[in-house]
């Protein structure tokens, strides 16, 4: 028999099915080896990298250990997927660029590539005398939690405890080698992107016990609809008790895509929140009238503070501190000088990292570096008065997830620098920005480790992340 090929959009679709639903049964992929040939594949690899490699990452391998499809294992429901898509999930149809014949082959390619597919896992925790070097520092990882499938936040109370989230709706908490799960938790919509995302404490927790988690919220349990949320509550032993959601986005949408995310506390004690535009880049990121494609600046109790940037414009949200973003899945704060970052993914292309300021807006989708995952036109623009620029871009998209601005003494190579996770290329970047916000130097760290979700300076001052699919937490422990 001819050799089989290894197959790579069917990821496209399989993928989806990874990212869209924690409830499916994992279904046995088996590939009818008759129909999958070297001759069947034809330009597929080139689709896989044109279409597909954004989302999914940059090559057809790094998917194929997936256990879940949401979308069908076969060829033909693969080929559903891919050519008419799944617009809730976020998944383009393909059929608009590439003929039936062409998503047959980026199917076949995706097909063998699970066939063929051999376990080629960095395991640093199996690996001690692996020694990274930057700055003039030597480092190694630590492996710290491997009970999250995809570990989206991490943080740690001063008594040492780290809190992790799992995007299934799980909070665990991990000291002296002991795991334990926290109860009282709301409940999530797990699909596509969205789930249990970050968790943070409040700035007096040690006398407060106060915990802040942000998650997709359903509307009702079968609508379709949902929206970001952020919920509050009061650690007891391991149940977050006297609960309750102090900001939830409007309006609820029937997407299950660019949910956002991510919280910060300033020196002050305001609590800042990024959501996203959930897919809708037409209806809300440039409109004051609705919270989505936003970051929101809080009192800690979910109160708006008076001297927000648009409390007394006429029916805007008054809880808005700048617009114009599209699925913001990075903050990070200077505590010294009293500045906000975040980054974002970009569509295909035009991933970036804002200095985020009172007012400001960061032009999605009026501007941007980016094109649509078809290949098509966004805008011709990528400059227009009155919109910000990002302090940088990446072309192609690296997919950027978790950020840190590093003030450890741990870290004196990298101190002042901003840390951002790549889950396409799967590797931590790192950005040297000098006082003017100009990028004067860039490293990309731990190559090919895995999807980086997850970034944080914690307590003890070591930095943390977070690896999903599998799922692993590890520690960057300066020798």
């Amino acid at each position: 028999m001819k050799k089989l090929i290894s197959v790579s959009i069917v990821i496209v679709l399989l993928l989806w099915v990874s990212f869209t639903c924690n409830k499916c049964t994992p279904i046995p992929l088996t590939v009818k080896k008759e129909i999958v040939y070297q001759e069947n594949i034809g330009d597929a690899e080139k689709y896989y990298g044109n279409y597909c490699a954004s989302c999914h990452g940059k090559q057809v391998k790094e998917f194929v250990n997936r256990e879940k499809w949401v979308y069908g294992s076969t060829r033909n429901e693969m080929f559903d997927v891919v050519r008419n898509g799944a617009e809730e999930d976020g998944m383009p149809a393909y059929g608009e660029v590439l003929s039936d014949k062409q998503v047959y082959e980026l199917i076949d390619y995706i097909l063998a590539a699970i066939e063929d597919k051999k376990s080629e896992e960095f395991n640093a925790g199996n690996n001690d005398d692996v020694v990274f070097v930057s700055e003039g520092m030597r480092l190694k990882l630590e492996l710290v939690a491997e009970n999250a499938n995809s570990p989206w936040a991490i943080t740690q109370s001063n008594d040492g405890r780290l809190f992790y989230t799992d995007k299934s709706g799980k909070l665990f908490t991990k000291k002296e080698n002991v795991i334990q799960e926290i109860t009282g938790l709301p409940s999530v919509i797990y699909k596509g992107q969205g789930g249990l995302m970050d968790v943070i404490l409040h700035p007096d927790f040690d006398n407060n016990q106060r915990i802040y988690l942000s998650y997709s919220k359903p509307k009702s349990d079968d609508d379709g609809y949902s929206t970001t949320a952020v919920f509050s509550g009061i650690l007891e032993n391991n149940a977050i008790v006297n609960s309750k959601d102090i900001f939830v986005a409007d309006p609820y949408v029937n997407t299950n895509r660019h949910f956002g995310c991510r919280m910060i506390f300033d020196n002050d004690g305001f609590l800042f929140v990024a959501i996203g535009e959930r897919g809708r880049r037409d209806d809300y990121p440039q409109k004051l009238d609705n919270h989505l494609g936003k970051i929101h600046r809080l009192n800690d109790d979910g109160t708006v503070p008076a001297d927000n940037p648009f409390y007394n414009t006429p029916n805007a949200k008054k809880s808005i501190y700048s617009i114009g973003h599209r699925n913001p899945q990075g903050l990070c704060y200077n505590p010294v000088t009293n500045k906000i970052y975040d980054n974002e993914h970009g569509p295909r292309g035009g991933d970036e990292v804002n200095l985020v300021e009172a007012g400001k807006n960061y032009g999605w989708p009026v501007i941007t570096y980016g094109i649509n995952y078809i290949g098509t036109t966004i805008t011709d623009l990528t400059h227009q008065e009155g919109m910000e620029q990002p302090i940088r871009y990446w072309v192609p998209s690296i997919a950027t997830c978790g950020m840190e601005f590093v003030t450890s003494d741990k870290y004196p190579g990298w101190k002042g620098n901003i840390l951002s996770g790549s889950l396409k290329y799967n590797y931590l970047h790192r950005d040297v920005f000098d006082e003017n916000n100009q990028l004067i130097k860039e490293e990309k760290l731990f190559p090919d480790i895995g999807r980086m979700r997850s970034i944080e300076q914690c307590t003890d001052g070591y930095i943390y992340f977070g690896l999903e699919e599998p799922g692993r937490i590890y520690r960057i422990v300066p020798l």
